[in-house]
């Protein structure tokens, strides 16, 4: 049976080089890492991930928990970090805890137990004792898009207040003073962001919001086209509606076409986050657009250097905050 000593032989390096190009190749320079790879490939070495795990304490293997991987926000996020993984020598473990806090309590804890390296998460908890369960955890976790204050971990997301702030001061901007906001749950750092930065866009323009256009969609295209229907059957409709989602904004129009409004011209509509193919739907959505690959990028690193170095793990918690893009469409017009 082939084992690494055979390739470190082969390759005229030491073990320990062998084992620091299976784990993490970029810091292993080319042209050793090129005699590595051939000597593996001669000799048709595999790593036994057991083998490896019980040398280094923990697998090869990196977490990625999201609340709805359905959403092609999350999907793009996820192929950032897999591609970031690969490359430092780890693969990727992928798991929807379905928006349930108490199934990605379960994930992460099964995680753990498999003594996976680290965690990117996408939250879908909250509250003081979900805070001290994160924040007494044992693996690094890394989180992204939703946060939990008191958590003490690294955070990676956009400025929320500011996506709703520019879609509603553009609708201001058109004349809508009647203006709805179909929200994410409540308790969550996006959904509870992103309704602040309408609510106090509108009130810095001295505009009174009507409660009954403030409802909640649960971030989901089920939970926006109720919302929809709703808002859109009333005899004093709105005449221009926020998703504070892409899922709850499609469902949005979904439900305009149905009921046969016309969007614009009866009802505009704005969303955060884009969708693949949007060019190509009609009216294209106005949205503000967060740098999914950015976002993962930079969730990547960060965990990877977590695990890698005892410097960047002694580290006080960070947030890293990124600018969202406004994209106007045709979905909105001026009253």
């Amino acid at each position: 049976m082939t084992t690494i000593r055979d390739v470190a032989r082969l390759a005229g390096v030491s073990i320990s080089t062998v084992s620091l190009a299976l784990n993490s190749p970029k810091r292993v320079g080319a042209e050793t890492l090129d005699r590595i790879q051939h000597a593996i490939k001669s000799t048709g070495y595999r790593v036994d991930p057991v083998a490896q795990t019980l040398a280094r304490g923990r697998s090869s293997l990196i977490g990625f928990v999201s609340a709805n991987l359905s959403n092609m926000f999350f999907g793009d996020i996820r192929r950032e970090i897999e591609h970031q993984a690969l490359d430092h020598g780890y693969f990727v473990l992928i798991a929807d805890s379905s928006g349930r806090a108490d199934l990605e309590r379960a994930l992460l804890e099964r995680m753990e137990a498999q003594k996976i390296a680290g965690i990117a998460l996408a939250t879908n908890g909250h509250g003081a004792e979900y805070a001290a369960f994160l924040r007494d955890f044992k693996t690094p976790i890394v989180m992204f898009d939703q946060k939990v204050e008191g958590a003490e971990r690294d955070f990676v997301g956009s400025d929320n207040p500011l996506t709703t702030t520019i879609l509603t001061e553009h609708l201001l901007q058109l004349g809508h003073r009647r203006i709805a906001f179909i929200s994410g749950p409540s308790g969550l750092h996006t959904a509870d962001e992103r309704l602040k930065g309408f609510m106090d866009t509108m009130a810095a323009a001295g505009v009174d919001v009507d409660p009954s256009l403030v409802t909640e969609g649960g971030y989901t295209r089920t939970g926006g086209h109720t919302q929809a229907m709703r808002l859109l059957t009333r005899r004093d409709r709105p005449t221009a509606i926020i998703g504070a989602n892409n899922m709850m904004g499609l469902a949005t129009l979904q439900v305009m076409q149905e009921m046969g409004f016309r969007c614009p011209e009866d009802v505009s509509l704005a969303m955060v986050d884009d969708v693949p193919w949007s060019t190509v739907i009609t009216p294209r959505i106005t949205m503000v657009v967060q740098d999914a690959q950015k976002l993962g990028e930079l969730a990547a690193q960060r965990l990877l250097a977590r695990i890698s170095s005892p410097e960047a793990a002694a580290e006080p918690p960070q947030d890293f905050i990124l600018t969202p893009r406004f994209v106007r469409g045709e979905s909105t017009r001026r009253l």
